[in-house]
């Protein structure tokens, strides 16, 4: 297990700058100047803008460019905006907007997606092809056509829900929250359905009924268990997806969010904020992929690493 922790995290090194380079190599091919941007239809003169682009580097080759903003992440450092404000304290402020969206997100996805994938899985045909129906409905949408759905029916005609910024605690989360989980909430209960499905199959199974084990005490105890692996690994990934793809989510809510900055910031080709926030991203990505991986031994001791 040890020598394959320390062999995912030498990779998950490469990866990470061979993704921050991609990111940042994008930014950097956008058309426009952004520094004749800030002025807007005031425009500086030739002097301040060489000025400011001296400062931010953007006179430099791509590579002494890249490698400046590499240098200065490995202090901690992300650097300001064109603006001067400081990249940190800006995703600090809107960090804990986004993470509790995701992290209602993916109570929604594993809760109810698991919920529905064993019902699938063991009550007859009938409530499988509903179920079945349902995932293949809500994965067709896109979100924002839900989005708008959840706002209209569920917050201004029926007033159950907030439906825009986050000035009502706790229940701000919960409508948007459950648009975002849809599309993975369907994912995970069919795959929660066929694994379910293949262990009730399994000898272990067979073996379990034989000792005169409840039907119950099968499926929660044994069957479930092997079966939340695919599940589990799908819910790790999909967390930095979430975490990631809110942008929609928060536009149509309006929840000051990571993902609002970053549509902002991309527009503004704010270069220093889209790769601040993209690195972080990515590497909550990663790490969640490692824990995952880890977690493989404990939900199936079938699983051994070298």
């Amino acid at each position: 297990m040890g020598r394959y922790t320390v062999r995912r995290l030498i990779q998950m090194v490469f990866v990470f700058f061979g993704v921050t380079l991609i990111i940042y190599a994008a930014v950097w091919a956008l058309p426009g100047d952004p520094i004749r941007a800030l002025s807007g239809n005031r425009p500086m003169s030739e002097s301040t803008i060489n000025s400011l682009r001296e400062q931010f580097h953007l006179n430099d080759p791509f590579y002494m460019q890249y490698f400046t903003y590499i240098g200065n992440l490995m202090r901690g450092d992300l650097g300001t905006d064109f603006n001067g404000r400081s990249v940190a304290q800006q995703m600090g402020s809107r960090w804990p907007v986004t993470i509790n969206l995701a992290l209602t997100a993916l109570l929604f996805e594993a809760v109810i997606g698991i919920a529905l994938g064993t019902i699938a899985a063991v009550r007859g045909k009938i409530t499988d092809y509903v179920i079945l129906f349902f995932s293949i409905g809500i994965i067709s949408l896109p979100v924002f056509v839900l989005a708008y759905m959840g706002q209209i029916l569920l917050g201004v005609k029926a007033g159950i829900f907030p439906v825009s910024g986050i000035g009502n605690g706790w229940m701000s989360y919960i409508l948007p929250g459950f648009i975002l989980a849809t599309t993975g909430m369907a994912s995970v209960a069919r795959l929660v359905r066929s694994s379910v499905l293949e262990n009730l199959k399994a000898d272990y199974t067979r073996t379990a009924h034989a000792k005169g084990l409840s039907n119950f005490r099968v499926l929660t105890r044994h069957v479930l268990r092997n079966s939340l692996v695919p599940a589990v690994t799908f819910l790790a990934i999909d967390l930095g997806y979430l975490m990631g793809g809110a942008i929609v989510i928060e536009g149509v809510f309006n929840l000051p969010g990571i993902g609002q900055l970053l549509f902002r910031a991309t527009a503004a080709q704010e270069g220093a904020v889209v790769v601040g926030v993209a690195s972080l991203l990515v590497l909550i990505f990663l790490l969640t992929n490692l824990l995952v991986d880890l977690l493989y031994g404990v939900l199936d001791p079938r699983i051994r690493y070298e």
